[in-house]
């Protein structure tokens, strides 16, 4: 059982890449070496600084020096060029809720790693936070495992290492550690294979899912059909404890409904038939996420084809799963008010009915289940709740 996650920094927590690979440029320029443009410099993120000096073609000596000018201009400011991962606070919170103590090993300075967490208001976060002194930047990244290990007093098998690289791998093994690599960071997929990662997340969520045991990975993957909107295909997942089991999977687009509301307290359904249900039944307009679409051109768009309507003002209200036992469709939900008509301009083969209901009126309906639609229970229920915390005026 885990009770324990181990996380790298760079490339794991925080995006540092921008910041280092200016004080990267900035070290190497300084002391008369060629270099390459930054997007060239990912190699500089993971490993100690004096090993990929020394892959530039430094002596030991030069290499020393480098790291100097190096933390000379990122000290200054390349250190704040760094963001949080999107979704990794959220993943850090829902582990610390659950009960398991959470630490930093890095082969950044520590003095840095504090500054970051302290910025990103990361810092209570996590129980123990252990990168390298400034002097001693080529400690191996089993060893900086293995202190942080000890501070934790747990055992290895309790605990677990986080990390998008090959050394981050290596360290949990030489501990004899759980490895999980990541794909958001800068590593590849390939490269923590070879490494021997026992996990590959895809998203930050997925690490709460592994620590907890009920992440299931993916083994094969079978295709039944690829249609024009939908793509179904049968897995086999690898479970917790090690054995196998099939899943039947549906692929989605996702898709995108906007609950408008009018400055009289009318709100715009549309009424159509659904032929799965062979039922003609109340929905707010929605629609597909076309390829590349940002969700939020998705929701004008349907707004406007589907009840002529167009809107001064979207609000978001978040975002539902409708069905996860077999699809991973997401329906973003919005708001809208300050709202215009013109006439509808339904797509091909698409024929609905527009009405207009009040909110009360809406919610009546779902409760006396003559509304049935998830994506509009929903929507009206959180615009409900919504309305009793902002004016809309």
């Amino acid at each position: 059982m885990i009770k324990a996650v181990i996380f790298d920094f760079d490339g794991t927590v925080c995006d540092t890449g921008r910041g280092i690979k200016r004080s990267a440029r900035y070290a190497l320029l300084s002391m008369g070496f060629d270099c390459p443009p930054a997007e060239a410099l990912d190699y500089f993120i993971g490993p100690p600084l004096v090993d990929s000096f020394k892959k530039h073609g430094a002596t030991d000596a030069q290499a020393r020096q480098l790291v100097e000018k190096y933390r000379e201009d990122y000290a200054q400011g390349g250190v704040l060029e760094s963001v949080p991962y999107d979704g990794i606070k959220a993943v850090l919170e829902a582990l610390r809720q659950a009960g398991l103590r959470l630490a930093i090993a890095s082969s950044k300075p520590t003095k840095f790693v504090n500054r970051l967490l302290e910025y990103f208001d990361f810092t209570s976060l996590f129980d123990v936070v252990n990168g390298v002194a400034l002097n001693a930047d080529t400690e191996p990244k089993p060893q900086i495992v293995a202190r942080t290990l000890h501070a934790l007093n747990v055992s290895a098998e309790e605990a677990m290492m986080v990390g998008d690289r090959s050394y981050d791998m290596d360290g949990a093994h030489a501990n004899g550690m759980t490895a999980v690599g990541v794909l958001w960071g800068y590593g590849t997929a390939e490269e923590l294979k070879e490494s021997g990662a026992d996990f590959i997340a895809e998203k930050p969520a997925d690490l709460e899912a592994i620590a907890l045991g009920m992440y299931e990975r993916t083994v094969a993957e079978n295709t039944l059909l690829d249609g024009r909107i939908l793509r179904m295909h049968v897995d086999t997942v690898q479970l917790c404890n090690g054995k196998t089991s099939g899943r039947e999977c549906v692929d989605h687009p996702g898709g995108v409904a906007v609950i408008g509301i009018s400055d009289d307290g009318k709100i715009p359904m549309v009424r159509q038939f659904r032929y799965p249900y062979r039922e003609t039944i109340y929905e707010i307009p929605a629609g597909k996420v076309e390829p590349g679409e940002d969700p939020f051109l998705t929701g004008q768009r349907e707004f406007k084809e589907e009840c002529g309507a167009v809107a001064d003002n979207y609000f978001s209200l978040g975002e539902i799963y409708p069905s996860p036992g077999y699809t991973n469709e997401i329906i973003r939900l919005y708001g809208a008010t300050g709202i215009r008509f013109d006439e509808q301009e339904p797509d091909e083969g698409e024929f609905l009915e527009v009405y207009f209901l009040t909110l009360e009126s809406i919610i009546e309906k779902i409760m006396s289940g003559e509304i049935k639609d998830a994506k509009t229970v929903a929507a009206a229920l959180k615009l409900k709740e919504y309305l009793k915390k902002h004016d809309l005026s």
